[in-house]
């Protein structure tokens, strides 16, 4: 059974960081490609960052200079460091994971093809 567990959100005021993590189980993680998808209130789910079993990444216009995304094969998980935060980054943060390359599809907003979803944790950002 593929767990993906989120875990580092909260509550923060702008200009803040926090530090997503996602732990792995149950999948051969170093040839997955990973990524972090969003979703708030009302709106679609939407591609944040995304980096592929080879170390390529990709980033939302939103995001880029601010957010970074890493992984840590040994230990099987995913990272999203986030600064300068935004009250427009609050929403709900899933950690995702695919055999093909997750950066197209992010690039392809191409959401349905993602094999594993994580549940979600939730990211506050008060002005």
């Amino acid at each position: 059974q593929v767990l993906l567990v989120e875990s580092g959100g909260g509550s923060v005021q702008a200009g803040g960081s926090l530090r997503l993590s996602c732990a792995a189980s149950g999948l051969p993680y170093s040839t997955y490609s990973m990524g972090w998808f969003r979703q708030a209130p009302g709106k679609e789910r939407e591609g944040v960052a995304a980096i592929d079993s080879d170390g390529k990444s990709i980033y939302a216009d939103s995001v880029k200079g601010r957010f970074t995304c890493s992984r840590d094969n040994a230990k099987s998980t995913l990272f999203l460091e986030m600064n300068s935060l935004k009250p427009e980054d609050s929403a709900m943060y899933f950690c995702a994971a695919n055999q093909g390359r997750m950066t197209v599809i992010q690039r392809l907003g191409a959401l349905r093809r993602v094999d594993y979803w994580g549940q979600g944790t939730q990211v506050t950002v008060s002005s």
